[in-house]
């Protein structure tokens, strides 16, 4: 099947990020009196957006305004943490690029906000910038759903078949099921057997594991 597009999730994928989300979501509850299962929580909001992260965190309803506050804070604690050791996912900065340099559209699906996507992005300083970024407050539903995935699908002009998602979470790989895509299992932060799939073609470590196979080598790219 031709590929048309790669569309990366962010957070776990891009950059390995995941260590200081976790250390974040402890700062923030601790700020507020409250005591978490940091496993579980991980577990229910990774992939999910701002607002769907706080009313899972607080087991209610809560106004977007008043979620996006938190959200706010929540998040500059995040990078604050995470901007000293600030690391790319192994290799993604050079196996984006060569994806561009055979002709591939890349865009970025991600729950993270705007503010998120700006950080990472200026810290990775990609030679060739993203032919599309749909981020999490942009009014989609966060994955599991397919919206975001398929929403940059739709700005790369791509068919939702001929574009292969990299995700690092059971929610990203569930969400690139729905939007029947198929999937490369980044396993930064689970295993492959935590996220596998029928759609899943490949699970790896890093990026190296795929240049080192010729992932993109063995790819039929569309050509037009």
């Amino acid at each position: 099947m031709e590929v048309e597009a790669l569309i990366f999730d962010m957070d776990g994928t891009m950059i390995d990020s995941m260590p200081y989300h976790a250390k974040s979501w402890v700062a923030f509850t601790h700020r507020r009196g409250l005591t978490i299962d940091l496993e579980d929580l991980m577990r229910r909001t990774t992939g999910r957006t701002g607002h769907e992260c706080m009313c899972e965190l607080f087991q209610r309803d809560i106004s977007k305004s008043e979620s996006w506050e938190m959200i706010e804070e929540k998040e500059l604690l995040y990078r604050g943490l995470f901007a000293p050791m600030f690391s790319e996912v192994a290799g993604f900065k050079k196996f984006s690029q060569r994806a561009f340099q055979m002709g591939l559209k890349v865009g970025v699906g991600t729950a993270g906000d705007k503010h998120n996507i700006a950080f990472a992005l200026s810290h990775l300083k990609l030679q060739t910038q993203p032919d599309a970024v749909v981020g999490g407050d942009e009014g989609l539903p966060g994955k599991p759903a397919p919206a975001i995935f398929l929403e940059a699908a739709r700005r790369m002009n791509a068919k939702a078949e001929a574009c292969i998602v990299f995700e690092d979470s059971p929610f990203g790989i569930e969400a690139a099921r729905r939007a029947g895509m198929r999937a490369v299992a980044v396993c930064t932060t689970h295993t492959p057997a935590q996220l596998a799939g029928s759609h899943v073609i490949s699970s790896v470590r890093d990026y190296f594991d795929l240049m080192n196979s010729n992932f993109l080598e063995n790819l039929h790219v569309a050509t037009y």
